[in-house]
């Protein structure tokens, strides 16, 4: 299998990615990708195309018009046949290099705690959690899962926690 060839993610790839990212994940995940992100965003975000014309991995990246120096990956999905063969980790470098020559120093990225996959994959890729203020939350509030990871309870709202990792460029 000849490795595929890495370009910019645009929106006519949408149809395809919405129609088979739950396959890929293994649960719904499709709302997280509302087209609006490969419309807006497609200069910074990546597809890995293999010869025969077909998306067999991308990443929406973001460098963010709000926070000087920081780029955020909002989803990175592989194929489940592309899996284990280093495409998310050269799609991650990929997006590294593009954001640094951005000015950015610094590439974020949030899990949701049962995602146990996607939290080692990020670790490995060399991703480090935030650690949680140290105030605290308040009392009662579990902060951790299961590989002591902090939990930043409700990040994306109610009930919606995640684990935040940062990559120092």
């Amino acid at each position: 299998m000849t490795a595929p060839r890495i370009r910019e993610l645009r929106e006519s790839d949408y149809p395809s990615l919405i129609a088979q990212v739950d396959d890929w994940w293994g649960r719904p995940v499709a709302h997280m990708l509302p087209r609006l992100f490969l419309r807006h965003f497609h200069s910074t975000s990546l597809a890995a195309v293999t010869d025969r014309g077909v998306v067999a991995g991308f990443l929406v990246g973001i460098v963010s018009p709000s926070e000087p120096g920081e780029a955020h990956t909002h989803f990175i999905a592989v194929a489940p046949d592309h899996r284990r063969s280093g495409l998310g980790g050269v799609l991650y470098g990929r997006f590294f290099e593009l954001a640094g020559k951005r000015g950015c120093r610094t590439v974020t990225a949030v899990v949701s705690p049962g995602n146990t996959r996607s939290q080692r994959f990020h670790l490995a890729t060399g991703f480090e959690p935030i650690p949680l203020p140290s105030a605290g939350p308040p009392e009662g509030e579990s902060t951790a899962d299961t590989d002591g990871l902090p939990v930043w309870k409700d990040w994306d709202g109610p009930g919606e926690d995640r684990i935040r990792f940062s990559y120092a460029l």
